[in-house]
C-alpha cells in the first residue's frame, strides 16, 4: 500500500474527491447487485440506521456539499434524520443513483474548500465501510481507497489539533503521524493493522480478537466523529 507524503502537511485538494472517486467504482456497482432486502439491514456502526439510511444521509449530505446548502445546524443528528426521512418514498436505486452522483460531483467542490469540508470524504468513506459490514463483507474498511484514507485521515487529525499519535502499520512501511505535530505532547503509540486504526478512529466496534496494540491513549479519545 503507498499514501501521500504527510510530513510537510501540503494539503492536496484533488485528494478527497480521488478518494470519493475510487469508492464509487468500488461501492455503487456492488449497491446495484445487491437485493432489496439487504437495504433494510441494520448497522452495528450506526445504531439505528439500517443500510439504506446510512446510504440515504451519504447522498444528502454530498448533494448538500456540492450545491453548497449548508444552513444552521446542517449535518446535526437532526438534520440527518430529516435528510434520511425526506428520502423515505424513493427507491434504492434512486438512493444509490443520488449517492453516485454525489461522489462523482463533491470532489471539486471539496477541493475549492480549503480544507474545510475534506472530513466529508473521510466520513463517506467510512460509512461505505459500515454498509460493507452491516453486509458482512470481509474487510469492510479497507480496499483500494485505504492508502488515499489514511493520508486523509492524517491531515484531518493534524488540522484539528487531535492527540499525537505515531502508527506502526502492518500494511505501511513507514510509521504513519497522526495529530497534533507541535511537538509539545508526547504521541500515543499504536502497532496493528490500517483497518482496526480506521475503526479507532472513527469510534466503529473493533472485532473480538482483533491484535493490535494502542499505548497512550484510549479508543475513546482517538474518535474523531464522537
Amino acid at each position: 500500500m503507498t499514501y501521500a507524503d504527510t510530513t510537510h502537511d501540503v494539503r492536496d485538494p484533488e485528494l478527497p474527491g480521488r478518494l470519493l472517486a475510487v469508492e464509487r467504482d468500488a461501492l455503487v456497482p456492488f449497491l446495484r447487485s445487491r437485493p432489496d432486502e439487504d437495504f433494510a439491514r441494520a448497522t452495528v456502526a450506526c445504531p439505528g440506521w439500517t443500510v439504506r439510511d446510512v446510504l440515504a444521509h451519504c447522498s444528502a449530505a454530498l448533494t448538500r456539499v456540492v450545491e453548497r446548502r449548508f444552513e444552521e445546524g446542517v449535518f446535526s443528528p437532526e438534520a440527518n434524520d430529516r435528510d434520511i426521512a425526506e428520502r423515505a418514498d424513493w427507491t434504492n436505486a434512486r438512493v444509490v443513483d443520488e449517492l453516485e452522483r454525489g461522489m462523482t460531483e463533491a470532489g471539486a467542490a471539496i477541493a475549492r474548500a480549503g480544507g474545510a469540508l475534506d472530513g466529508v470524504a473521510l466520513g463517506e468513506w467510512v460509512h461505505a465501510g459500515d454498509v460493507r459490514d452491516a453486509l458482512g463483507v470481509p474487510g469492510a474498511y479497507g480496499g483500494a481507497g485505504l492508502g488515499s484514507a489514511l493520508t486523509l485521515l492524517s491531515r484531518v487529525t493534524r488540522q484539528r489539533g487531535h492527540l499525537p499519535l505515531h502508527a506502526d502499520l502492518d500494511d505501511l512501511d513507514d510509521p504513519l503521524r497522526l495529530g497534533d505535530a507541535s511537538g509539545e505532547r508526547t504521541p500515543a503509540r499504536y502497532i496493528g493493522d490500517a483497518p482496526t486504526l480506521v475503526r479507532l478512529y472513527s469510534g466503529r466496534p473493533v472485532p473480538d480478537g482483533s491484535a493490535y496494540e494502542l499505548a497512550g491513549a484510549t479508543a475513546e479519545e482517538l474518535n474523531i466523529f464522537g
